[in-house]
């Protein structure tokens, strides 16, 4: 399943394959990368985000519990959660799987993945500190691969979703939740605000179409308000 080369640092209760942090690209990254921010995350950030993007349409925060049950149903499937941030899907993920299941949860921020450790460990959870633009498992290694509520943050979102495409197995699938470029978040405001932040907003045929280039079938999308949730499946 990996493509690890040389040793590795798991000193920290998680497989680190990056060393000494960078400096942030952006301040959206930077905040990601502060400890204060990291212990807030689920309970300040991550609601507030849920609710903006159900602004003028479904509820977002009804079809995440959809998604997250049917992600993690009952099963021995390895599961990669990108950028998984604290680890609060990660666990969740994690729950219901069987056998030698198993969900993996990588994220690049040091106060991100020593709060999931922290936090969401579990008997069928792993973190690694690991870049998603080069993500450290085999082609066609994983059984399910999702990057939920992250990819807008990412420097290189189409790269990733090749990387997401390129690990998840035949027959498996992958799953996507980001941003939408709408009326509403196509206001001049908006778009000095995350172009400031490096916060990204996608058209609405851009992940779809990213995903098909890639050779991924059943190509799914749902519209929430100002948010989108897309799932694949690899033939």
């Amino acid at each position: 399943m990996s493509r690890l080369n040389g040793p590795v640092d798991d000193s920290r209760g998680y497989l680190d394959l990056l060393g000494p942090p960078e400096a942030a690209a952006s301040s959206t990254l930077w905040v990601m990368q502060n400890p204060v921010f990291a212990a807030v995350y689920e309970r300040a950030w991550r609601p507030v985000f849920t609710r903006l993007y159900s602004l003028g349409g479904t509820s977002a925060a009804e079809f995440d519990r959809r998604l997250v049950t049917h992600l993690g149903r009952p099963g021995d499937r390895t599961i990669l959660d990108v950028a998984c941030g604290p680890g609060n899907y990660t666990r969740r993920l994690s729950e219901k799987l069987t056998g030698d299941g198993l969900c993996i949860g990588l994220d690049f921020s040091v106060p991100m993945v020593t709060k999931a450790v922290a936090d969401n460990s579990g008997e069928r959870v792993a973190y690694v500190r690991g870049d998603a633009h080069r993500l450290p498992f085999a082609d066609h290694s994983i059984d399910t691969v999702c990057c939920l509520a992250a990819l807008y943050l990412i420097s290189d979102p189409h790269e990733v979703i090749d990387e997401l495409a390129r690990v998840v197995a035949p027959g498996g699938e992958v799953a996507i939740f980001t941003s939408l470029r709408t009326r509403l978040t196509s206001s001049r405001v908006v778009n000095k605000i995350a172009a400031r932040s490096g916060y990204r907003l996608f058209g609405r045929d851009e992940v779809t179409d990213r995903l098909r280039a890639n050779g991924l079938v059943e190509v799914e999308q749902t519209i929430t308000g100002q948010a989108q949730y897309v799932t694949a499946r690899k033939p």
